[in-house]
């Protein structure tokens, strides 16, 4: 009896490479798949600053996985969760971590942090760990600069830390990832009027008065749209369901139906969603997103003709949507920014989303003329079944 692999050894030449590549992609994801069933594998931190002329607060909010990774002595009893006794005896420690990993410097001269508390608080059925730090206070013509130190050096762990800043009523927010890590700011006079902040009109007065002003390009659109792409790309579970989508053959107009569909429906509750509109518990949204990868997994293997895709895709995509949106309702940023944030965040994901689908039609196309085709749509869905179940178990009662 022949084993598997040689099995795959006496596929025709044209359909081993084809059969090679759909075997790849199912060991990569598995390989790939987040333990704690999260639909993101990278870890994100978010950072206020509130900065006035009497004082300077920092909130480093970091999930606190990421600090039993980063301080692995710290959970003694080795269950994967921080607890409050652990956080007071090993406070020392943590005061190093934060203090070493984050720096905030005056025109070139680093301030010294206090940390003033420690609180565990839960988003998206995550714990986090809320680092309260002040500084100095600040005055109009310094420069400010903050650096982040976490993971800079591991690759692997596609840490991206959510900053939103603010300087006398004026606000920002900018997205530190890879190698940019550095967010620089010119802090300047603002007009106040009847004890309201209010921005003077630039046309009739001097420079000094002007709004503060930004430097780096962590803060531009460009950094929202990379946090899009990151995002897709990292989401395992949306990739998923993408290629069970278009895993059986159909027509270049239902291709292009289901991606229309599946971006509209995306881009409505993404949204909503960040604009506090729409709220559903973030545990029935990734269970769903799971149960969606299973439903088309297993139309691919018993429904005989593939008719009208795009509407359940539709369905399916506004709850995917819902799981876009998470990192940036987080941010809290404000309505006034919003829009940039949004449009350019959705925008990588577009482009990640159609750069995949040019990809994969080409391979497909070739898949439909061997005559395993059948075979291989059959095997390789069930293949995603078994991970889409896996991650809706995992979801549900874990």
């Amino acid at each position: 009896m022949r084993s598997f692999s040689d099995k795959i050894l006496h596929l025709p030449k044209v359909v081993r490479p084809l059969t090679l590549l759909l075997l790849s992609f199912f060991l990569l994801t598995f390989l790939t798949l987040p333990s704690n069933a999260s639909a993101h594998a990278y870890s994100a931190s978010y950072t206020k600053i509130t900065m006035d002329q009497k004082h300077t607060e920092i909130v480093f909010t970091l999930d606190t996985l990421s600090i039993i990774e980063l301080l692995p002595a710290i959970d003694k009893n080795k269950n994967y969760v921080l607890e409050k006794s652990e956080i007071n005896k090993n406070r020392h420690h943590l005061e190093e971590l934060v203090t070493e990993g984050l720096t905030l410097d005056k025109d070139n001269k680093e301030q010294t942090a206090k940390v003033e508390e420690f609180k565990l608080v839960k988003k998206e059925n995550k714990e986090y760990l809320s680092i309260y730090m002040s500084f100095p206070p600040f005055s109009p013509g310094e420069t400010i600069v903050f650096n982040d130190g976490f993971y800079f050096n591991d690759t692997g762990a596609n840490y991206i830390n959510l900053l939103s800043a603010s300087w006398m009523g004026e606000t920002s927010e900018a997205v530190l990832q890879g190698k940019e890590r550095t967010w620089t700011i010119l802090l300047t006079e603002v007009q106040q009027e009847q004890g309201q902040t209010t921005q003077p009109d630039t046309s009739q007065v001097q420079p000094d008065t002007a709004k503060p002003v930004e430097k780096p390009a962590a803060s531009s659109w460009f950094s929202f749209f990379k946090l899009g792409m990151m995002h897709i790309l990292t989401g395992y579970d949306h990739l998923l369901f993408l290629f069970a989508l278009l895993l059986r053959k159909q027509t270049f107009k239902q291709y292009a139906a289901i991606v229309t569909s599946f971006t509209i429906a995306h881009s409505i509750t993404l949204s909503l969603a960040v604009l506090g509109w729409i709220t559903l518990p973030s545990r029935f949204v990734e269970a769903t997103i799971a149960f969606s990868i299973c439903y088309v997994a297993v139309e691919n293997i018993f429904r005989k003709e593939i008719r009208h895709r795009w509407s359940i895709t539709f369905l399916f995509g506004l709850i995917h949507g819902l799981g876009f949106a998470s990192i940036l309702r987080e941010m809290s940023i404000p309505k006034s920014h919003l829009a940039v944030a949004l449009i350019n965040f959705n925008l990588g994901i577009e482009a990640v989303q159609l750069t995949i689908v040019l990809l994969f039609l080409p391979l497909l196309s070739l898949l439909y003329k061997l005559k395993s085709t059948r075979k291989i749509v059959v095997y390789g869905s069930y293949a995603i079944v078994t991970l889409g179940a896996i991650w809706f178990v995992q979801r549900i009662f874990l």
